[in-house]
């Protein structure tokens, strides 16, 4: 088991009122698995992703990753960069750097030694070899995505979180995220964490979990 959550709640303070937007989850996912997680705006997917991802705290709850306690670690920045890559809905793409530059920050951040090798192999396997020195103007929506999730498995984690990975994107190009999501977990083993409106991106999960009022509910 990857990531192990029990009893997780999260509150937001509104004025005078207390909304509870995550009530006592309890989520066990497999490594090498896909989980989807819909419901509406404001439902808390993103919440419950931030959290999951160890860049929110919530009030009460325990969550492991790796079976080490989120809530225990005292380096949770180097666990997170190690462990966990994000995607987003916008690209987040640095206009003044190239793509190769854009691709390689986690490396930097990390402190790490980037192979070169290694780099042109990811942009083949991305089919992006020959955009290595492009910008991310220079490039469509559905590849300015792509390269947003070489950035994400740069630094080989064993976790993918996508927060409305395809909201972005046109019915063409949200295919081909969602095929990539499935490439990734299918030949490099990869955990996909998903939140997403979209039924299609939805139905990839093996397993598929909705948001109602604050509480996750498996979906049969």
């Amino acid at each position: 088991m990857i990531v192990d959550i029990k009893k997780l709640t999260k509150t937001f303070s509104d004025g005078s009122r207390k909304l509870h937007v995550l009530k006592d989850i309890n989520l066990q996912i497999d490594e090498g698995s896909i989980i989807t997680i819909k419901g509406p705006s404001g439902s808390g997917k993103s919440t419950l992703l931030s959290i999951i991802g160890t860049l929110d705290n919530a009030d009460s709850g325990e969550l492991l990753i790796n079976g080490i306690s989120i809530q225990e670690n005292t380096n949770i920045d180097k666990l997170r960069n190690k462990s966990i890559g994000f995607v987003f809905q916008f690209h987040n793409l640095i206009s003044e750097l190239t793509l190769e530059e854009n691709v390689s920050l986690p490396k930097m951040i990390a402190k790490e030694q980037l192979d070169k090798d290694e780099l042109i192999e990811l942009f083949e396997y991305f089919d992006l070899k020959d955009r290595m020195n492009s910008f991310p103007n220079d490039l469509s929506g559905g590849e300015k995505q792509r390269v947003a999730v070489m950035r994400a498995v740069i630094n080989n984690p064993s976790i993918i979180i996508a927060d409305e990975p395809t909201g972005n994107l046109d019915k063409e190009n949200a295919l081909k995220m969602m095929s990539l999501f499935q490439k990734l977990n299918t030949e490099k083993k990869l955990t996909i964490i998903i939140a997403t409106h979209d039924e299609d991106v939805f139905n990839i999960g093996h397993k598929k979990y909705q948001l109602v009022d604050g509480c996750l509910e498996l979906v049969h």
